[in-house]
């Protein structure tokens, strides 16, 4: 039978619960054999995001100063697509976006060698969704990532 601590409590959740059992996990890319801190170690949660909100503020720029012609409406339709664009280019030619430049974060393979162009195209398309890049593991790799064999590290 499973005692109450093997099943976990609602407020510390399953992973305090299998740590308690000893269940060890590790440190973030550990199982990518990544390193634990530094230069190509898995970025962390905060700057991702951080880099997400200066993309999307300057494609929302872009969007606006250069298609809108005044109306807000049309600047909200084209800005995820110009954010597609924008990261795309990026990411398929120099493995990096403005924001992500800023936080020193990279996409790469997870050998570390440069990303192909359908990779970058895939991935950039599975972040517009939202959803798979909400849906992460462990390692904090998001559903984008794991579709087309990346990871995001830091520079």
């Amino acid at each position: 039978m499973d005692s109450r601590e093997a099943l976990g409590s609602w407020l510390e959740g399953p992973k305090a619960a299998a740590e308690r059992m000893g269940a060890d996990f590790g440190y973030r890319g550990e199982r990518l054999g990544l390193p634990r801190e530094g230069s190509g170690s898995v970025a962390g949660t905060a700057r991702r995001i951080g880099a997400l909100f200066v993309d999307g503020w300057i494609a929302s720029l872009i969007a606006y100063g250069t298609f809108s012609h005044g109306s807000l409406a049309r600047a909200d339709l084209l800005n995820l697509p110009v954010f597609f664009a924008m990261s795309a280019v990026l990411l398929c030619t120099t493995g990096t976006t403005i924001g992500k430049r800023l936080f020193g974060l990279r996409v790469v393979r997870l050998d570390g060698s440069r990303a192909s162009i359908p990779q970058m195209l895939l991935r950039t398309l599975l972040l517009c969704l939202v959803v798979p890049a909400a849906v992460w593991d462990r390692d904090t790799r998001g559903l984008h990532d794991k579709a087309v064999a990346t990871v995001e590290v830091r520079i």
